[in-house]
C-alpha cells in the first residue's frame, strides 16, 4: 500500500522485515521441538536462536534461486554456520509461510480490534450526545418522520459491535500453524513437531491440513475486513448526505489553513468521508479474490500466493487507515441542531401524516378511508407549499371526524421519541458507561492520516 494510506504499525507488521522474522521464528521453534525429542542436539539450539537474516543477501540468492524459501533458507545458513543444516528439517516451504502469515495476521487482528474498539467509544459518546437531538428520519432520501441523531449513531454503535464479533471470531480462525509436511501426511515431520511449534508460537494446530493452511480461513479474514469497511463506507455516505449544502446538519472536520477546491475557495468538502468511500471498494475487491483463492488444485497450487502478497497486506492496511480516519471525523464532527429542526419544518407538517391517518382510524374510519383523506390534504401541501395543518383544518371531511384541537395535538415532535431510553438502555449506552471524553480535534492534516 502506498505510503499515504499506511499507518506505521500496521505497516511494520506487513514490513519484509517482520515477514522474514516470523518465518524464523517458526524455524526456530521447529528445531527447538527436534531438540526436545532428541533429533536435533541441545547444544546446537543456542547457535541456531541467533540465526539472521540478512535480506539484501537473500535477495542476491534469489536472484538464482527464483524461490523464496530456498533464499531465505541460504541467507539463514550464512549466519549460523555449521548447525544450519538443523533449520527446516522435515518441513515444506508451506510450513513456514503459511504459519508464520497466522502470526502477522494476529498481530493485525489485535491492531484492527483495538481500532474498531475506539471508533465504538467515540460513536457512542456522541450518541449520547445527541440522544435526544430531533432530526428528520428518510427514506428514499425523503423526509418520512422524525428520529433523533443519537439514535442514527446508536444504530451504527450496534452495527459496529456485530463488526467487533466477527473481527475476533476471524481472528480466531486464523490463529492456526500447520507443521504437516508436503502434503500434510506427516511423513517427515510427526505431528507432536507441530503441537509443540504452535504451543510455542501462540497458535492452535490445524487439525488437518495439505500443504497448506486451507483458504476458508483467510477468506473468512479478508471478508471481514470488507464488511467492515463497507460499514465504515456506509457510515461516511451518511456524513456526505447529511453535508449536502442544501442539507447542512452535519460537516466532517476541517482545518484552518486547509483549502477544499483550486478553483473555488469557498468549498468545504466531505473529502474525508469520500476518500474512506474509495478505499472501502478496494477491500471489497480483495474480498472477491480472497474467495477465489479458496479453490486450488489437489494438495495446493501456487494460484493464490500472488495475490494474497497484495490482499492480505493491504485490507488490513486499508482498514486500519480508514478506522482511525473515520474516528478522527467523528471525534470532530460539527453537529448543527439548528438546522435540523429547521429542515424538519421544511415540509410544512406533512411528517405528522401517519399519526393523522392512525387517529382517524382511531374515531372509527376505514383505513383505507382515513389513507384517502390523509393523501388528499398532503398531496395539496406538496403541490402549493401550504401548512398540512391548516389544510386539514379546512377539510370538512377530516373536522367531522376529528376536532380542531386533537388535530394540533397530533403536531408534537416529541411523540417520536418518546421509546429513546428504551432502545438506549437495550444497547447499554448510557453515560457511566462511557465517561471517556473526546478531545477535539480542530485541524486535520490529511498527511498524517
Amino acid at each position: 500500500m502506498i505510503e499515504r494510506y499506511s499507518r506505521p504499525e500496521m505497516k511494520r507488521i506487513w514490513s519484509d522485515e517482520n515477514k522474514f522474522n516470523r518465518w524464523l521464528d517458526v524455524e526456530i521453534a521447529a528445531c527447538d521441538a527436534w531438540a526436545e525429542i532428541g533429533v536435533v542436539p541441545r547444544q546446537a539450539i543456542s547457535k541456531i536462536k541467533l540465526a539472521k537474516c540478512n535480506i539484501k543477501r537473500m535477495e542476491e540468492i534469489l536472484q538464482e534461486t527464483h524461490h523464496d524459501m530456498t533464499a531465505f533458507l541460504g541467507a539463514v545458513a550464512e549466519s549460523v554456520g555449521e548447525e544450519s543444516r538443523f533449520i527446516h528439517l522435515g518441513l515444506t516451504s508451506s510450513d513456514v509461510m503459511d504459519t508464520a502469515l497466522s502470526l502477522q495476521m494476529v498481530e493485525a487482528s489485535d491492531i484492527l480490534i483495538q481500532d474498531v474498539k475506539e471508533l465504538i467509544t467515540v460513536l457512542a459518546q456522541k450518541a449520547i450526545e445527541h440522544k435526544y437531538t430531533p432530526m428528520i428520519g428518510r427514506t428514499h432520501g425523503i423526509h418520512a418522520e422524525p428520529i433523533t441523531f443519537g439514535l442514527k449513531l446508536a444504530i451504527w454503535v450496534d452495527e459496529m459491535r456485530r463488526n467487533l464479533e466477527r473481527l475476533t471470531d476471524a481472528k480466531r480462525n486464523i490463529a492456526v500453524g500447520k507443521i504437516s509436511g508436503a502434503v500434510g501426511t506427516y511423513a517427515t515431520v510427526p505431528p507432536e513437531i507441530e503441537q509443540k511449534v504452535c504451543h510455542k508460537l501462540g497458535l492452535e494446530p490445524a487439525p488437518v491440513s495439505n500443504q497448506i493452511l486451507q483458504r476458508d480461513r483467510h477468506a473468512q479474514f479478508v471478508t471481514t475486513l470488507a464488511i467492515i469497511a463497507s460499514s465504515l463506507e456506509k457510515f461516511a455516505t451518511e456524513i456526505r448526505a447529511l453535508q449536502k449544502t442544501e442539507v447542512g446538519e452535519v460537516s466532517e472536520p476541517f482545518g484552518g489553513k486547509q483549502t477544499g477546491s483550486s478553483a473555488m475557495p469557498h468549498k468545504r468538502n466531505p473529502e474525508l468521508c469520500e476518500r474512506i468511500c474509495g478505499l472501502a471498494r478496494l477491500v471489497r475487491g480483495f474480498a472477491l479474490t480472497s474467495m477465489e483463492n479458496i479453490a486450488l488444485w489437489h494438495e495446493r497450487d501456487i494460484s493464490h500466493s500472488s495475490t494474497e502478497r497484495i490482499i492480505i497486506p493491504d485490507s488490513c492496511l486499508l482498514l486500519d487507515y480508514c478506522l482511525y480516519l473515520f474516528t478522527s471525523v467523528m471525534k470532530g464532527l460539527a453537529v448543527y441542531p439548528q438546522r435540523m429542526k429547521k429542515n424538519l419544518e421544511l415540509t410544512k407538517g406533512l411528517i405528522f401524516s401517519q399519526r393523522v391517518m392512525l387517529a382517524l382510524i382511531d374515531k372509527g374510519l376505514t383505513r383505507q378511508k382515513a389513507y384517502e383523506m390523509t393523501q388528499r390534504n398532503a398531496m395539496k401541501a406538496w403541490k402549493e407549499n401550504k401548512n398540512f395543518l391548516s389544510l386539514l383544518k379546512a377539510d370538512a371531511d377530516v373536522t367531522a371526524n376529528i376536532s380542531a384541537s386533537e388535530l394540533e395535538a397530533l403536531f408534537d415532535y416529541e411523540y417520536y421519541t418518546q421509546h429513546i431510553d428504551e432502545i438506549f438502555q437495550r444497547l447499554g449506552l448510557t453515560k457511566s458507561q462511557w465517561q471517556t471524553t473526546i478531545p477535539d480535534v480542530t485541524e486535520i492534516k490529511p498527511r498524517a492520516l
